[in-house]
């Protein structure tokens, strides 16, 4: 993977590093792509970087995103082996300081197995690394890029409690893609996610206004898979702690409104003229990816929110079908080659997963297809977009995508599901993480929404 700058590579050059240091903020993935951490005393630190590592509460994969434990329980962390601790391994490859705090050094940890010391296959960050060792087997590497769109609130936690979460105000009245004049009114803001970024190691491509009420769009610069998943969350840390200095409350939520377009995420990098500039393998890579990409989806659509988005389809530019196209918005993966990109720069948008995604997941999935594809040498079996009609998709001509987290859960943890082959993410993976989308949807299905009490109180 590409370290960061300065990165140490001995336990020397790291002890130079720290020497004016007397703590060390490190964290690591759970499931659900949040960052959970601590900080450590750099002698502490330092005896757990000459070592395998130091210990983590195995509970990081035993509860959700609330810290409510799992509706049933799941292997890695549960009742019967005590919550008992995994290995915390310090990746030195991904120091960095954090600018907004006082350059306090950073580090991101992967789990370990305690017993056999192998990366823990549901760690986020452990199963990054499996694919790509996958990948370097054959002789191939992984590189992709990451953009997000999130809403901007001029809200706080506590705002937000005390409002029920809602009625929320958004950073920016209006409809305004590109504006180059909305991003007057909270300057401040806007440039300190790009600079803070830049001195954060998470470098970025793009940014600006998107179409919606206070709506930015963030692209990341390309680089290999790992250290892109890293960026990705840890652009959403950034945003979120520059946010909460000032006044503003960023949201990754896929859909937070219903009569507005989601906030999508993700991007990975002939039969038919749209394949024309990509070469036999990588028309492999695409069925492979077309072959599987509805038996992974809670990967790329991990919550019940997220699905909201999807239901919306081609009335809000959401992909819903397993549909590809040269250059197409409407297609679920969009091939971009000449003559918009230079020959070099052609690549596959995998449009499917929304801004709440976890990166390292989702790109794990799709890089998984894509080498499936090309081990068994699949072809293309459908055409792209341009060849179909509207009435394509009532006919089945047209294959849809799951609707929901519960129908994408059952689909992904069938028995012949493609999702648990040994070649993509086997068993263990599939148990667990299908099981801790399974408590969401049962959370979901126990709530009564706001929706259902002022349609059905008076008049049911």
């Amino acid at each position: 993977m590409a370290a960061t700058h300065n990165s140490p590579k001995t336990l020397e050059e790291l002890k130079r590093l720290l020497e004016n240091d007397i703590k060390v903020k490190v964290a690591g993935i759970d499931v659900d792509g949040i960052l959970r951490g601590k900080f450590m005393s750099k002698d502490k630190f330092l005896s757990a970087a000459s070592s395998d590592g130091f210990g983590f509460c195995s509970v990081i994969f035993g509860w959700d995103m609330h810290d409510a434990v799992y509706s049933r329980e799941l292997l890695i962390s549960n009742k019967g082996n005590g919550y008992r601790d995994i290995i915390a391994s310090i990746d030195l490859s991904t120091y960095r300081r954090i600018p907004w705090e006082n350059n306090v050094p950073f580090f991101l940890v992967s789990f370990l197995d305690p017993e056999t010391k192998e990366p823990l296959v549901v760690d986020p960050r452990g199963i990054m690394k499996i694919t790509t060792e996958r990948a370097a087997a054959v002789g191939r590497q992984c590189f992709a890029g990451v953009e997000y769109e999130y809403f901007n609130f001029q809200e706080t936690p506590q705002s937000l409690a005390q409002k029920k979460f809602t009625d929320l105000q958004p950073l920016t009245p209006g409809m305004h893609g590109y504006s180059l004049l909305r991003t007057q009114l909270n300057n401040d803001y806007f440039h300190d996610l790009f600079d803070e970024a830049a001195k954060f190691g998470v470098s970025l491509e793009g940014h600006h206004t998107e179409t919606g009420p206070g709506v930015l769009e963030t692209a990341l610069a390309y680089t290999s898979a790992l250290r892109m998943a890293d960026n990705g969350i840890l652009f959403k840390y950034l945003a979120k702690s520059i946010g909460m200095k000032r006044g503003v409350m960023p949201s990754f939520m896929a859909k937070p409104w219903g009569n507005l377009p989601g906030c999508s995420g993700g991007r990975a990098g002939a039969a038919y003229d749209d394949t024309k500039f990509m070469s036999s393998e990588g028309e492999s890579f695409l069925a492979g990816v077309l072959d599987g990409i509805a038996d992974v989806m809670p990967l790329l659509v991990p919550t019940i929110n997220g699905y909201k988005r999807l239901v919306g389809g081609e009335a809000f530019w959401a992909p819903n079908a397993i549909t590809y196209g040269y250059d197409s918005r409407a297609a679920s993966i969009r091939i971009i080659s000449p003559p918009s990109v230079p020959p070099s720069a052609t690549r596959l948008e995998v449009r499917i997963p929304g801004a709440d995604m976890n990166p390292y997941f989702a790109l794990s999935a799709v890089f998984l297809l894509g080498l499936r594809g090309i081990e068994k040498k699949l072809k293309l079996r459908t055409p792209p977009i341009s060849h179909f009609s509207p009435e394509d998709r009532k006919s089945g001509k047209v294959k849809m995508l799951p609707t929901s987290l519960e129908s994408a859960t059952a689909r992904m943890m069938r028995p012949d599901s493609i999702a648990r082959e040994s070649g993509m993410l086997g068993d263990v993976f599939v148990e667990h993480f299908g099981g801790t989308r399974e408590h969401e949807v049962k959370l979901w299905n126990e709530a009564v929404t706001n929706w259902e009490v002022e349609r059905y109180i008076e008049l049911a």
